[in-house]
């Protein structure tokens, strides 16, 4: 598979989980968490899609199109692995987190803090979609939408 369609594949996936996993969290409160602004693109559609949340995006560098920029004070630049933590406590209805490289040597290193900031960032109930596998006592995993396959994205709601 070229690295076209694998691109192709890997945003359809991610776009039908963020869907899914929106209709899961209508009735739980609780901001948004993006760990990875990247240009910008899920953090739109996840202010399409949850107009009424508090989106806070967390990105090392900022890179993002500037139609697709969050305030300032919901805007955090620096190592996400140190910054975020600050906002442990929060009690997010949903992190997403697409910042696997696709390089196992760097994943693992991603691997070594996300899964606990992540359960850390979530509320009770919340759930969590990752393009890299979550291994933590607290996250479950959930059954991703028909048309993702497997191991492709995944999603989690934390205990």
């Amino acid at each position: 598979m070229s690295r076209l369609d694998s691109f192709i594949r890997r945003v359809t996936a991610q776009r039908d989980c963020l869907n899914h996993v929106v209709s899961l969290i209508g009735d739980l409160s609780g901001p948004v968490v993006e760990l990875g602004l990247g240009n910008g693109r899920t953090y739109d559609h996840l202010r399409e899609k949850l107009p009424d949340r508090r989106i806070v995006a967390f990105d090392r560098k900022f890179a993002a199109h500037l139609s697709c920029v969050p305030g300032p004070e919901n805007l955090i630049l620096g190592e996400i692995s140190e910054t975020a933590r600050s906002f442990i406590g929060l009690d997010a209805s949903l992190v997403h987190a697409d910042i696997g490289t696709g390089y196992a040597d760097r994943d693992a290193e991603t691997l070594a803090w996300l899964p606990d900031l992540v359960a850390a960032l979530l509320r009770s109930g919340g759930m969590s979609a990752s393009g890299l596998e979550l291994h933590h006592p607290q996250l479950a995993p959930v059954d991703l939408p028909a048309s993702v396959p497997v191991q492709r994205y995944f999603l989690y709601r934390r205990m």
